[in-house]
């Protein structure tokens, strides 16, 4: 066979695979959108299109502020709503119906390509679409496409709400090291952190002088130590305790302190409130803050020596031992809270902030009845350990109201788990940012607007209202505009009048009160008006159901 031929021959078998393989492909379903693209289409496919920016639009900075609680975000979020969300879904997962049908389909825009992504490279593709893709090119003007990448900077964070999301964090042979060892490489977040209450919440007044808040100099009847008696100082925001050394072990005196009405108020855990009342009698110096305390005010708490890797909440809590990432910081060997399922990310802060009662009593250990999970670490399942405060329908106790809401102050946990917010997705840390931020409760956004990123007015997550306002009945930016206000009142206490937010995120409404008598949003603020009051305003709100308004 001569050579022409033997390439002829060649160049037809090829092309006959290649039809037949075409063939085949489209036979077996290959034009249809719901397949996932292969994976070396995937690289190559981002490859090009990162090769395709213009090295001009790259190196492009945003003028606008990306602030969380700026204008430009809160227009950004607007436009996502109208012209994003309905493929990329309100958390940029791309977990949508319309999502799911496309080829490819759409991006997370959560991921770290997308996040590292310089702010030129956003605006191209907004601006100019993604060919063979649903991805179109939007012609805005160049302000709203900036106030589009400002927001995607700022999507709301939600956990996953599937178990195969849990990384597989540090090995059993990792140590805890404490949380210098984390300061050098991330410097800012340990800066923030450290200023923190969470790094904070016990300090020792030898170190810290400024810690004791009320001046101990004048006389109380129900202060009977001074100073020099002090080994812990624990709080600052709504009290202060005092804590005495006796051994390995730190007691409680008798007396706190209210920084709210600044004055000194007794401290004593009354029987028959807290489970464990009835295993340590009613005198502080018998009830030691190791069993009953110090596993969530310190890391890596040893039961049998009674000692600590650090006092206060240090990054080993929320991250688990790090002597492994330490020495060889990766990605798989430290637990990152954003990359567990929503039920082990939630159980990070769930396993302080909660009222909650042991599944077993430890088989070593100085005491026998421990009030926080003995053993448990981040990553492993903390209803393994722990049990939330059991509570009967109907019946107001120390920990419930009637209906299920807390009563008392770290009773977060409890009320987050009983939320459609909780079931959702939404974690403690889609809220907070315990690194540190200038907003109260450490929000990552002052409250209202943070709320807003996932609800809005018609959106699918409600308020079903043309406007704020229209939802509230309250003129914007009053206190009763707030969405705190009705959804999360302070109804909680943690000493004296003093109350916390709850976190069930129910409107409670005054009927409620009147028949299971758990306070309500509206007799909170109106406290010169009845409920009787409060329910004939709610009925002549014509958008509200008058069904749900009288339950």
């Amino acid at each position: 066979m001569s050579f022409r031929k033997r390439v002829t021959f060649t160049v037809a078998v090829i092309a006959a695979l290649v039809i037949g393989a075409t063939y085949r492909y489209i036979l077996s379903g290959g034009l249809i959108a719901r397949q996932k693209p292969p994976a070396l289409e995937v690289v190559v496919a981002r490859w090009v299109l990162h090769a395709s920016v213009p090295g001009q639009m790259k190196d492009l900075n945003n003028p606008l502020s990306a602030a969380a609680d700026s204008s430009d975000v809160s227009a950004g979020r607007e436009l996502y709503r109208q012209k994003c969300e309905i493929c990329h879904a309100y958390d940029g997962s791309g977990k949508t119906d319309l999502g799911a049908g496309q080829y490819p389909p759409p991006r997370d825009l959560r991921q770290a390509e997308v996040m590292n992504a310089t702010d030129g490279e956003l605006f191209y593709f907004i601006r100019n679409g993604i060919r063979n893709t649903a991805m179109p090119g939007w012609q805005m003007p160049d302000q709203q496409t900036w106030q589009l990448v400002v927001y995607l900077r700022n999507l709301p964070r939600v956990a996953s709400l599937s178990a195969s999301a849990a990384s597989p964090g540090p090995s059993g042979a990792a140590q805890y090291v404490g949380s210098a060892a984390c300061k050098s490489c991330h410097t800012s977040i340990y800066e923030r952190w450290s200023k923190t209450r969470m790094a904070n919440v016990v300090r020792d007044p030898r170190e810290h002088p400024d810690a004791i808040t009320p001046d101990l100099s004048k006389p109380d009847p129900l202060v009977k130590f001074s100073k020099e008696d002090i080994a812990f100082v624990y709080g600052s925001k709504w009290k202060q305790r005092y804590f005495k050394k006796v051994g390995d072990d730190y007691f409680p005196f008798p007396a706190q302190w209210d920084v709210t009405h600044k004055m000194w108020r007794p401290y004593v855990v009354a029987m028959g409130t807290d489970w464990w009342t009835r295993y340590y009698p009613a005198d502080n110096f018998q009830r030691p803050t190791g069993p009953l305390c110090d596993g969530c005010h310190s890391v890596n708490y040893d039961i049998s020596k009674a000692t600590v890797t650090e006092w206060n909440v240090g990054c080993e809590k929320c991250h688990g031992p790090g002597s492994e990432h330490a020495k060889r910081p990766v990605r798989s060997n430290v637990v990152n809270p954003a990359r567990l399922d929503y039920v082990q990310a939630n159980d990070v802060c769930v396993q302080c902030h909660s009222q909650c009662q042991p599944l077993k009593t430890p088989a070593a250990g100085k005491y026998k009845y421990y009030d926080w999970p003995v053993g448990f670490q981040v990553g492993h399942k903390l209803g393994d350990y722990w049990k939330l405060e059991p509570h009967k329908l109907g019946e107001t106790s120390f920990t419930h109201f009637s209906d299920g809401t807390a009563h008392k102050n770290r009773m977060q946990g409890n009320d987050f788990a009983i939320s459609l917010m909780y079931e959702r997705g939404v974690t403690c840390f889609s809220c907070h940012d315990v690194h540190g931020t200038d907003n109260d409760a450490m929000l990552w956004k002052p409250a209202n607007v943070l709320c807003l990123d996932c609800h809005g007015p018609n959106s699918p997550n409600g308020p079903h209202a043309a406007t704020i306002e229209q939802h509230t009945h309250h003129k914007t930016g009053s206190t009763g505009s707030e969405c705190i206000a009705c959804h999360m009142p302070k109804i909680e206490v943690t000493i004296a009048d003093v109350n916390v937010r709850s976190h069930t995120f129910r409107f409670i409404t005054p009927t409620t009160t009147e028949t299971l008598k758990v306070p309500n949003a509206c007799n909170l603020c109106h406290m010169d008006k009845s409920t009787g009051w409060a329910t004939a305003a709610l009925n002549g709100w014509t958008d509200r159901s008058p069904w749900r308004m009288s339950q």
